[in-house]
């Protein structure tokens, strides 16, 4: 029986940039570093935690700071991972299989968080003001959530590497306007894993 030699092509990827404006409100939704130094605290204290303990004033400047992912430099940006992994979910309403998705399409970062390193796209338009909404955690509890919001008109640059086999220049735009219509991104999107969202984080390909 003869072998048969297996031939593997290099990868042929390309990148291209595309600007993106906000038609919807982007809300932020970062984990914040008090709400990591919470959980720690309880996990370290292990079984001597206590339900039902002290609970500390809530600082809402705090909150509205520490909702927002920023770049060393003080301006902001939105996780890359949060567009890519939108892509990939726009990726259902076509019939492309997901699975080869994520291997095939990336976002790249303009540079990292200056307090978790999520990689982020920057802002090149827009500014987040304060936003109190209401909600309740998923012991049903009420709570107040102090977060960043950008008006309509927010503006980015998306660098989208992608598998030029697989898809084509006009593909990759395709995708992004479904995601753009029918994901979106951050919180209270369509496409929110807990509900239908509020319609924000939509946007238009320029």
């Amino acid at each position: 029986m003869t072998a048969t030699a297996t031939q593997i092509k290099p990868a042929n990827l390309r990148t291209e940039t595309f600007t993106i404006r906000g038609n919807a409100p982007y809300v932020s939704n970062k984990f914040s570093a008090e709400a990591r130094e919470m959980m720690r605290a309880k996990q370290a204290a292990g079984a001597q935690a206590k339900k039902g303990g002290k609970r500390e004033a809530k600082d809402f400047d705090r909150c509205y700071r520490e909702s927002m992912h920023a770049f060393a430099d003080g301006s902001h940006g939105v996780p890359a991972t949060s567009f890519r992994q939108a892509i990939v979910s726009a990726c259902r309403v076509v019939g492309f299989k997901m699975t080869l998705a994520k291997l095939s399409i990336f976002v790249e970062a303009d540079g990292f968080d200056v307090d978790d390193a999520s990689p982020l796209v920057r802002f090149t338009k827009g500014e987040p003001e304060k936003f109190e909404s209401f909600t309740r955690n998923e012991t049903g509890v009420a709570d107040i959530r102090v977060r960043g919001k950008w008006a309509p008109g927010w503006e980015m640059d998306l660098r989208v590497k992608y598998d030029a086999d697989l898809f084509s220049s006009t593909d990759i735009r395709n995708l992004l306007q479904r995601v753009g219509a029918q994901v979106g991104v951050g919180a209270g999107r369509p496409d929110s894993k807990d509900s239908c969202g509020q319609g924000w984080g939509t946007f238009d390909v320029l």
